[in-house]
């Protein structure tokens, strides 16, 4: 986006400056870093409910006969298993691949039937996204249609109280999803709701009309849930073990090699889909693990590792409320195992750190 450009806002803009929040530069949209503070916000969302505007983040509608063909050749994961799990709304996480097997995105997609589905992808990958898409389309010939929503908003509320505080706020809803298994979702009158999240903990992701946000937001704010803003969600997101697209992957890195090879499907052989030709050459040199670190100090992303298998670097770092300890996601050798000593270079000294399996906290429980 031209630095000089007036940075977009969300419906909730308002809402946002009217509560005192320290706003930021995001992707280019003027988004609430904190309300306060960051650590308290995290816990609201460990210990009962928080929520964040992702407004910014945009939704397509994905239509026509050729849409389940489309996507089984755009996406690395195979959008076939969503008709098999046989769950209305049910979600696939994927990655979205260049021709050199690089990530050019990493989405979820919601299926409502072989020719409709839903599509979420990041704030500040948007437009590459779409204009890859529509090229992909396109060039394939599909017959399909790709409608952006930006007359939607997206509200996440997360934690293990969420759910009870969004039907307390938005009672409607709750017929609809009490019985909705993770990773689902379903259009409620105008509201679509997920059972997603990027925090590790249970919760919604209500999609509504614009012209809705600031009602909701209001009556959750009344139900007792607590703001929160893009600070916490990165705590929170680092500790569920959970990839940030531009840090932790993007377009020069495979999936493979950063801890995303569980969302590759390679088990049909005649699914020849964009990037699998160059997955399939060049196999996995690294993995993505945990890192705790064992001493005093901050860990921030592209900070040298050094193992007894080589040398890596993190990719991801903060301190972690919930452990109280610094954390990082790190790229490594694939020889390297959890449970190794490891050391990590902070301004040029070696401090000693801990790698462990991923996530590091899942549903309020410290696993690291």
């Amino acid at each position: 986006m031209n630095s000089s450009a007036p940075l977009l806002q969300t419906p909730l803009h308002a809402a946002h400056l009217e509560a005192g929040a320290r706003m930021v530069d995001f992707a280019g949209w003027h988004m609430p870093v904190n309300y306060g503070s960051q650590i308290d916000e995290h816990h609201a969302v460990r210990r009962g409910a928080g929520m964040f505007d992702v407004s910014h983040m945009l939704a397509l509608d994905l239509e026509g006969h050729g849409a389940t063909v489309w996507l089984r050749v755009l996406l690395a994961n195979d959008v076939a298993r969503l008709a098999r799990a046989n769950i209305p709304g049910k979600a696939l996480y994927s990655c979205m691949l260049s021709e050199e097997g690089g990530v050019i995105d990493d989405l979820i997609v919601y299926r409502f039937s072989d020719e409709r589905y839903r599509i979420v992808v990041n704030a500040g990958t948007a437009a590459k996204d779409v204009a890859w898409m529509r090229k992909h389309i396109a060039r394939h010939g599909f017959n399909v249609s790709l409608t952006e929503r930006r007359d939607l908003a997206m509200i996440a509320v997360q934690g293990p109280e969420a759910r009870e505080k969004t039907w307390q706020a938005l009672p409607e809803l709750k017929n609809g999803s009490a019985a909705m298994p993770p990773f689902s979702g379903a259009q409620i009158s105008d509201i679509f709701i997920g059972r997603t999240g990027y925090t590790g903990e249970d919760g919604f992701e209500l999609t509504l009309p614009a012209t809705r946000a600031a009602a909701a937001w209001r009556a959750l704010l009344d139900a007792g849930v607590r703001p929160c803003g893009l600070g916490a969600r990165d705590t929170l997101r680092l500790e569920a073990g959970m990839n940030l697209y531009g840090q932790d992957m993007d377009e020069t890195v495979s999936p493979l090699d950063s801890g995303l090879e569980w969302t590759v499907d390679f088990s049909d052989p005649a699914r020849a889909f964009t990037g699998r030709a160059a997955l399939e050459a060049h196999p996995a040199t690294r993995k993505l693990l945990g890192l705790v670190l064992e001493e005093r100090g901050v860990l921030r992303a592209h900070m040298p590792v050094f193992t007894a298998s080589g040398a890596g670097e993190t990719t991801s770092g903060s301190f972690s409320p919930t452990l109280e300890k610094s954390i990082a996601l790190a790229r490594l050798p694939l020889s390297v195992q959890a449970g190794e000593k490891i050391e990590v270079e902070i301004r040029g000294k070696r401090l000693p750190a801990l790698l462990v399996k991923l996530p590091f906290v899942r549903h309020g429980k410290a696993l690291a």
